[in-house]
Parts: structure tokens; sequence; C-alpha cells
């Protein structure tokens, strides 16, 4: 209990950091859609490919060195990002064509940010598993992914609540993410310091002598001449493709302006227009909430059913409830219960329908490799969400909000499909307890 729910929720910080955070950032900087979404989905990229350098982290000093050297690397860029973020002026960002040029020294920090939290997250996973007998781990899982979940809550809602108060107190966006930037700097400084100190030495924690390169060419080999594989990996890149167009676009449709103005055939505003305290509150918080409590009743849900029997159900509740953002887009309502009702919906099914995907890794995953199997699935996971969110943006630039998510709500026969295609080839009795 002294370090796990510290280095989890030092482990989720960076990552929402850099997904989440710099996505509404870019949008209240004026920063067009086409631009934003590009640049900030290959901010993504690091997670895809992380398991290509994994093997570095067991060869190469201890998993404790490499979490404290992350940590302290990850403070250093948050700090230098705070320091360095460009400012354009109040003109520029109101006419929502703020050049991402003037943001490439912030977004190669960005990108440095992404190498340095993944490696974190090799590090703190296999750290966990040496730190903890088979029994412990099982006590503790709950507590780490719970920490995990509050750093969410941190990123998504208290930072961007900050940031929207200092904006308000100030009137001057970029000031306000480069306070918001530093007061980040300054946590994870302090979880770093703590850490020094208080991350267990085990005996167990000791850097492999050579690569197993063999191995990891094996778990490769295994993993695509299993039976239906490839089935499988269409699933995992298309299941989420409605929520990976939707998912890039969701926080600057909350904050763009009201009216809708078209220059060089291009689309703006048409969005909520909200306060960036208010997206904080709404979407960083009681969406998260939601996420979670969708999450939670999904894996009781499963647990009870089962994969196979819970495969609709679940498909549905991914898709269906994105009809609110069309609702949202369409109707443009100024009233702030309703919007937060719309978006927890979303958010409530999003996490809900989320936990079949991720009981499905584990299943494609099943055998002697599992552990390294597992791995590739969550990079065909990371890649589902990169490919429709580096056209998301450009789309939305053409076709306007409304009909944006209308598209994402007709790519759902995408995920209907892949589900009725991998519906016949699930066991029955696999996830469930039994019961009919």
């Amino acid at each position: 209990m002294f370090w796990v729910p510290t280095l989890y929720f030092a482990e989720g910080i960076p990552y929402f950091m850099v997904n989440n955070i710099s996505v509404l950032m870019f949008a209240k900087m004026g920063v067009p859609n086409d631009q934003l979404a590009f640049f900030t989905t290959l901010l993504y990229f690091p997670w895809f490919l992380k398991g290509l350098w994994s093997p570095l982290v067991d060869v190469f000093k201890t998993k404790r060195w490499w979490i404290v050297t992350m940590q302290i690397v990850l403070t250093i860029l948050c700090a230098m990002l705070a320091l360095t973020l460009p400012h354009p002026d109040a003109a520029m960002i109101a006419t929502k064509e703020t050049p991402v040029s003037i943001f490439y020294l912030t977004l190669l920090l960005f990108i440095l940010s992404a190498f340095a939290s993944a490696t974190h997250d090799i590090a703190a996973d296999g750290f966990y598993m040496l730190a903890h007998d088979e029994q412990s781990q099982a006590r503790y899982v709950g507590i780490r992914s719970t920490f995990y979940r509050i750093a969410m809550v941190f990123g998504q809602g208290v930072l961007v609540y900050i940031a929207g108060l200092i904006e308000k107190t100030t009137d001057n966006i970029p000031l306000s993410w480069q306070v918001t930037l530093g007061v980040l700097a300054v946590v994870l400084f302090l979880i770093t310091l703590y850490h020094l100190f208080m991350l267990p030495r085990p005996s167990s924690d000791q850097p492999r002598t050579q690569a197993n390169g063999i191995g990891i060419a094996e778990a490769f080999r295994t993993f695509f001449t299993k039976k239906g594989v490839w089935l499988g990996v269409i699933f995992m890149l298309l299941y989420r493709l409605p929520e990976g167009l939707l998912v890039k676009l969701s926080l600057p449709f909350l904050v763009d302006s009201r009216e809708i103005t078209e220059r060089g055939g291009q689309i703006f505003g048409g969005g909520l227009a909200l306060s960036t305290e208010m997206v904080g509150l709404l979407y960083g918080t009681i969406g998260v909430l939601c996420l979670l409590a969708g999450g939670i009743l999904g894996g009781l849900y499963i647990a009870r059913k089962g994969l196979k029997r819970s495969l609709w159900p679940m498909a549905l509740a991914l898709t269906v409830p994105n009809l609110a953002y069309v609702y949202l887009s369409a109707a443009q309502p100024q009233d702030l219960w309703l919007i937060g009702s719309a978006i927890s919906v979303e958010q409530f099914g999003y996490g809900f329908g989320f936990t079949a995907y991720m009981l499905y890794m584990m299943y494609v995953s099943q055998g002697e490799y599992k552990t390294s199997h597992y791995a590739i699935c969550t990079a065909f996971m990371a890649l589902s969400m990169i490919l429709p969110g580096l056209v998301a943006g450009s789309i939305e630039l053409q076709v306007g909000y409304e009909l944006f998510f209308w598209i994402a709500i007709i790519c759902s026969v995408t995920t209907v499909g892949v589900t009725l295609a991998v519906y016949r080839t699930i066991d029955p009795n696999y996830g469930n307890k039994g019961e009919k």
C-alpha cells in the first residue's frame, strides 16, 4: 500500500496528459481540427510500438531503475512543456486557424513524453509482477486499477478544471495551460521523489543476461498461425471504429463556437462553446466516473453471462449511445444538465461495451505465450484508435460536426459485422460462472 497506489497513479498521469489534455489544449489554442486530430493521434504510436523495445527494459538495468528514471525524464519534459509553450494571441485563436507549426517543439516534447510513458508502463507492470507473489498480485490488482482510474479523473477532470479557472481569471488561454502543465510537473516531481525512497528493491528485480530474441520471434509466429487469428485481428481493428472517430473530436466539439462559418471549403464551429472548467467537470469528472461505472458493471455482467452471450449487448452499448453526440450537434442545447446527461450516457455505454473487447483479447491470447500474445493484441487495440484518428479531423472540417457524428453512427455497421463474424467462433463457456 505504500507504493502500488502511487506507482499506478504515476503510470496514468502522463498517458492522459499526452492523449487527452493535449487534444483539448490544442483545440483551445485554435488549431484546426484536421491538424489537431492528425498530430495528436501520432502521439499514440509509442504505445502501439512499445513491444519492439520492451526487451531492452528486461536486459538493461532493473525495473526499479527504469521506473525512477522515466519519472525523472517525464518531470523534466513536463517542466519544459510548461516553459516553452507558445502564446498565440487572442485574435489568432479566435480565427480557429492557429498554425500547428508554432507548436512543433511542443509536439516533440509530447512525443518524447509518450515514449517515456510507454517505457514506464513496461517497467511498472514488470516490477509489479516481480515484487509480488501470485497471491499478492491478485490481492492488489484492484488497488492498481483503481488508482490508474483516479489518475484519469485527475488528468481529464481536475487539471482541466484548473486550466479553466485560470483562463476565466486571467482571460489568457496559453497562460492557463502553461500553469496547468507546471502544476503537473510539480506533481510528477513529488511522486518521483517519493518513489526514489519508497519503491522496494526485490531481489528478483535483476536484468536478464541476454535478450530472448528466439522467444520473441516464436511468440509472433505462434500468434499469427493460430486458427482464425486474422478474423480476430479484423475484429480488434474495427469493433471500436465509431468510437475511434468520435473520441478524437468530442473534446473540440464541446469547446468549439456555436456559430458555423465556412472558409476555403472548410467548416468551422457548430460546437457547444462550453468553458474549459465545465468540460473538466462534465466530461473529465462526471463522464469519466460514468465510464468507470460502465466498465465495472460490464465486468460483473460478462462474468455472469460469459463472453459469447455478452457480445451483442455490449456491441450495442458501444454504438447506440453515440447518438447522444448526434443530438448534441443538431440541437446545440445550452442546458448543462442535458449536456452532462448525454455525455454520461455515451461514456457509460463505451465503458460497458469495451469490456467485451478486453475479454476477447484475453480469449485470443490463450496458450503458451499468453503474455506476449496479449501484448500483440494491445498493439492492434492501439492501432484501432490510430487509424480513424488520423482522418477524423479532416472529415469533420469537410462536413461539420453533425454529419461527422452521423458518419460515426454509420460506421457502427462495421462493429455489427465483425461482431457477427466472431460470435460463431467463441466458446460459449468462456468467461462465465456457469449460469444459464
